[in-house]
């Protein structure tokens, strides 16, 4: 059963169809993993066994009769618990929820998985409301990283990349309004995109606003892609969802790089303070990229850091998403979330202009970066994971948690879609990540791509070991 926990998607299907294993084996392995590593490390608010097994029997019933239902059946997911999910409370991880809500409507992405056939395993952990970068919350603690349970494992789909780096399920929906897909990817040692904005539909619709989205946190590339393909369809209840893709991206990612043209950005121009051990492994994997046939060259975006407006984007969302809250309930929140939202609070409609300004010139800045360079890559973080519990890295000097994710939030104001790859670990077994940003409307780009890093061994489906850096 362990071997289950280990395999991706694509080979456990693989396997469904020639009869080397079935769903409900792979269900009671990932639930049997879930169960394991929940003490130590807390991916999960809610576990749904029971649901889980009942689904995956209905799925062997159809693999049996050769009558398999979509992309994904018998397959175990995973979901962040800010999605809805028919018949499971999404508590967002406050204390300011109340459970007792009916609770009978999917959000789109998790419409679209029950559709193709999914298993439903658990919800994941989020920081309350996903407002930060880590994963804790008054209401479900401390979320640690697989590798390290001492260090964070990220955030704000903490959870979703811890149960996917330790075998709980292949793939889970994360959602990222400023890195909340790909830092905890890049901490954790797995893949993760932020789509195209609309790409994959989101209701209700985010209190943030167009700066959120929800993406595929998966062991490679190929999950991804296979993940894509069945979310990333539109919805009526988005009205800001685009239409449907013009194929499958499982389709595109045997394309490789040869002749795309890559502009390596190793810190925005001498913005980013990045480790030398997270320096030397994103070098590494650029360097592959060019053996493997792209036209590599050192460039920097015409980026300046935008974090004010974000803050202004971000902290007027925060302040919007509890804005119904009373007194009794803000004593509830997690208090960094009550300082922001009290900023968030204090910001008038002429600032937000004046941010959502700041936003469409950085959007123009990069297509016009985009008419020259297909692919821009740059770490994925500046640093490896910190002391789990708090927001800033001890002694940072940071004050939030944008201090030290600076690569991150400027793709989620551009829309654009931006990807996490695994490309090593420090010299403390802790993962690196590698970013891959394309421009919108070419997440074909960021997979084809990626899925070239792990064919060439560069990027691992495994837990990463050791460097020596």
């Amino acid at each position: 059963m362990t071997e289950l926990t280990e395999l991706t998607a694509v080979r456990l299907l693989d396997g469904y169809r020639k009869g080397e294993w079935s769903p409900v084996e792979a269900t009671r392995a990932a639930l049997e993993r879930a169960e394991a590593i929940q003490p130590e490390v807390n991916a999960f608010v809610r576990l749904t066994a029971e649901e889980a097994l009942e689904q995956a029997r209905e799925s062997q019933e159809r693999w049996r009769r050769g009558e398999p239902r979509g992309l994904l059946d018998g397959v175990p997911v995973t979901v962040k618990d800010i999605l809805l999910q028919r018949g499971t409370p999404t508590l967002r991880g406050s204390r300011a929820v109340d459970p007792a809500g009916r609770w009978d409507e999917d959000a789109p992405s998790v419409a679209r998985l029950r559709e193709h056939g999914a298993v439903f395993i658990g919800k994941t952990t989020t920081p309350e409301f996903g407002w930060k970068g880590v994963t804790d919350s008054p209401l479900s603690g401390i979320t640690r990283n697989p590798c390290d349970p001492s260090r964070t494992a990220g955030g704000s789909s903490g959870g979703s990349a811890a149960a996917v780096a330790l075998g709980a399920g292949p793939l889970s929906l994360g959602t990222d309004g400023g890195g909340s897909v790909r830092i905890p990817a890049s901490f954790c040692g797995i893949f993760a995109l932020k789509p195209t904005y609309g790409r994959v539909p989101l209701y209700p619709a985010s209190a943030f606003g167009t700066l959120a989205h929800v993406g595929p946190m998966t062991r490679d590339a190929a999950d991804a892609a296979l993940l894509m393909d069945v979310i990333g369809h539109p919805d009526s209840r988005d009205w800001s969802a685009l239409s449907a893709p013009a194929g499958p991206y499982t389709d595109g990612l045997a394309g490789g790089v040869r002749g795309l043209r890559v502009a390596y950005s190793p810190s925005l121009g001498g913005q980013v303070a990045v480790q030398p051990a997270v320096a030397r492994a994103v070098r590494g994997a650029v360097e592959r990229l060019a053996e493997l046939g792209a036209y590599v060259t050192e460039t920097d975006p015409d980026l300046t850091d935008p974090v004010e407006a974000f803050h202004t984007l971000w902290f007027s969302g925060a302040a919007r998403v509890t804005q119904h809250l009373g007194p009794h309930q803000r004593e509830l929140l997690d208090p960094g979330l009550r300082e922001i939202c009290a900023r968030g609070a204090r910001y008038s409609a002429l600032e937000y202009l004046a941010a959502v300004d700041v936003r469409m010139d950085l959007g123009r800045r990069m297509g016009r970066f985009h008419d020259t360079y297909d692919l821009l890559v740059t770490p994925t973080m500046p640093l490896t994971a910190f002391e789990a519990g708090v927001e800033v890295p001890k002694g940072s000097g940071h004050r939030r948690w944008t201090g030290w994710t600076p690569f991150t939030y400027p793709f989620n104001m551009t829309q654009q879609p931006a990807a996490s790859v695994p490309v090593g670990a420090d010299a403390d077994g802790l993962p690196i990540g590698l970013q891959l940003v394309a421009a919108r409307h070419r997440d074909d780009l960021v997979l084809r791509a990626a899925h070239a890093l792990y064919g060439a061994g560069v990027a691992s489906a495994g837990r990463p070991t050791p460097s020596g850096s």
